[in-house]
Formats: structure tokens, C-alpha cells, sequence
């Protein structure tokens, strides 16, 4: 069976979920570790870049790589600057607002340009960098950490593509609808 560059990108993703589900909190972990569970362990970063990769897919065309590919890179400038000390205004109700919109740009089936989609994906790439800049381990590298949470966030958005791409029952406007309620029960 022939296997596209999709389902080799899922098949890498998966395999990072088993790393996940073996951390142990109170225990010393790599700054690469720690960026790759950060996001698979959080469920309103794990929500909202599934609905990234779930809208992205429902879009198509460009937008099909160019919203994943906006939401790390300025998920990443965040987390840098984060990191050397710059502190965000409204992190958490920022996070809690990308779940609650990235999950009704699902549930609607928004449409907009390519521009447009990629400038709200950006904004709500701000306020998880922010949060993932400012909780770098100490000790860890800023590099390895970068590296880590940039792999785990595009398998996520990966993983979204996919649903929509292969499994043919997948509601995708119910999981939107799912997926923003959540965002409102995590902002309470």
C-alpha cells in the first residue's frame, strides 16, 4: 500500500501520543519532552489545534497548509519572547477564546480568504505561545522546548487535516460545536 506524505505525518504524530501518556509530573524532563507533552497534555491547547487542522482541511487549497503553518510560526515568535521575560495580558482567556472560535469557525464551516483565516489562526497562536514561552522548564533548553511543542502542535493540526481527508463519518460540525462548548466550560 502506497503511503502519501499525510499518513506518514499522522503515523509520526501518533507515535508521540504513547511519550505522553508516560509523563510523570515531579520528575526532571528534557526541554524537548516537556514541548512535545505540553500541548497533547493540555486539553484547551489540544482542542484548539485540532480545530486549526479540522478548519484548515475544511477550507482546502492553500489554506490547507498555510493556517498550520501560521499558527507555529507565530506560535513560536510568541513563545520567544515569552521566554526571555515579555509578559502577555489575558493568556488563559485568550487560550480559552482560540477553543470557543476555533471550534465555531468548525461548526459553522466559516469561510474566509486565505489572509483573513490566517490573521485569526495568528491571533489565537499569540496567546498558546505566550503560554507555552512563559512555562519553560528551568533548566531546559529554549531550543529543544521550541522544537518539542512545534512538532506536537503541527501532528495536532496534522491530525485535524486527517480527519476531515480520511475518515468519511467524521461530523465535523458537531466536533466544532463539541469542541467550542468545551472552550466555554474551560473558561468558567
Amino acid at each position: 500500500m502506497k503511503k502519501t506524505a499525510l499518513s506518514k505525518a499522522l503515523l509520526v504524530g501518533a507515535s508521540l501520543l504513547p511519550a505522553s501518556a508516560m509523563a510523570h509530573t515531579g520528575h526532571e524532563v528534557s526541554g524537548l519532552m516537556a514541548g512535545l507533552t505540553h500541548p497533547l497534555l493540555g486539553l484547551d491547547h489540544l482542542l484548539a489545534m485540532l480545530a486549526v487542522g479540522i478548519w484548515a482541511a475544511k477550507m482546502g487549497g492553500n489554506a490547507r497548509w498555510q493556517l498550520p503553518v501560521t499558527f507555529v510560526g507565530m506560535m513560536l515568535l510568541a513563545a520567544v519572547v515569552a521566554a526571555a521575560g515579555v509578559q502577555f495580558p489575558f493568556v488563559e482567556a485568550g487560550i480559552s477564546a482560540s477553543v470557543i472560535i476555533a471550534g465555531l469557525l468548525v461548526a459553522f464551516s466559516a469561510r474566509f480568504s486565505t489572509p483573513v483565516s490566517s490573521l485569526l489562526v495568528a491571533a489565537m497562536a499569540i496567546f498558546h505561545g505566550a503560554a507555552h514561552g512563559a512555562e519553560l522548564p528551568s533548566g531546559a533548553l529554549l531550543s529543544t522546548y521550541l522544537l518539542g511543542f512545534s512538532v506536537a502542535t503541527m501532528a495536532l493540526h496534522l491530525a485535524g487535516i486527517g480527519l476531515i481527508l480520511k475518515v468519511k463519518a467524521f461530523r465535523a460540525e458537531i466536533a466544532g460545536g463539541l469542541i467550542a462548548l468545551t472552550g466555554v466550560v474551560l473558561a468558567v
